[in-house]
């Protein structure tokens, strides 16, 4: 009974990744990505990766391009998120604390932020910790914003740019790996998506 809902979800991102390779040689990829990453800073629960890496397996040689995209997307959507945090919390940002389900915490975690926050800030903007999550209690706890967007802009950069610099150069190989292995990397993807939610709800 267990395996049908994984086989669901492999179908669901055996879709996902096939549909994103069609992008890569249309003129609206990177808005495509610019659009996913700056919604998942925020609200999406899908992180860009999968765009991304989808986008520079099937088109290396623009990998700059898409990374760049990917981060300012994404920085972008952060703001949106702090602006959530700071002047929306009760109508916007209280629906997505429950959705992700880290309520219950939500009062202890925003006093650990206060004293944590920039670490927290920086671990998520680089680790599979929804970033989400990070950018709405900045704004709630009223995080300096001028070293949120910078903590933002050095995280979202640095992960965004690494990956697509490492597709870049074993692009081919990514490729053929990702087709033979599919399966097992997509219940990888799974694993590490709710890894990172559980972080804050037992770390932070």
């Amino acid at each position: 009974m267990i395996t049908r809902p994984i086989r669901k979800v492999q179908s669901w991102l055996r879709a996902l990744y096939d549909w994103t390779l069609q992008w890569a040689e249309t003129p609206n990829a990177g808005l495509a990505l610019f659009v996913l990453a700056l919604a998942e800073s925020s609200f999406f629960p899908i992180p860009p990766d999968a765009l991304l890496i989808a986008l520079v397996v099937a088109a290396p040689f623009r990998f700059f391009r898409y990374a760049l995209f990917c981060s300012i997307g994404s920085v972008i959507g952060g703001i949106l998120g702090y602006y959530i945090g700071w002047a929306l919390m009760e109508s916007v940002g209280w629906p997505i604390i429950r959705f992700y389900h880290v309520e219950p915490l939500w009062r202890e975690f925003q006093s650990q932020y206060r004293q944590y926050g920039l670490i927290f800030l920086a671990a998520a903007a680089f680790t599979p910790i929804p970033y989400k999550v990070a950018t709405i209690a900045s704004g709630a706890t009223g995080i300096d914003f001028w070293a949120f967007i910078t903590i933002s802009s050095l995280g979202r950069a640095g992960r965004f740019f690494l990956v697509a610099g490492l597709l870049r150069v074993f692009g081919p190989w990514v490729k053929e790996f990702i087709e033979k292995y599919f399966d097992i990397l997509s219940i990888l993807f799974v694993v590490l998506l709710f890894a990172g939610f559980l972080a804050v709800r037992y770390f932070f």
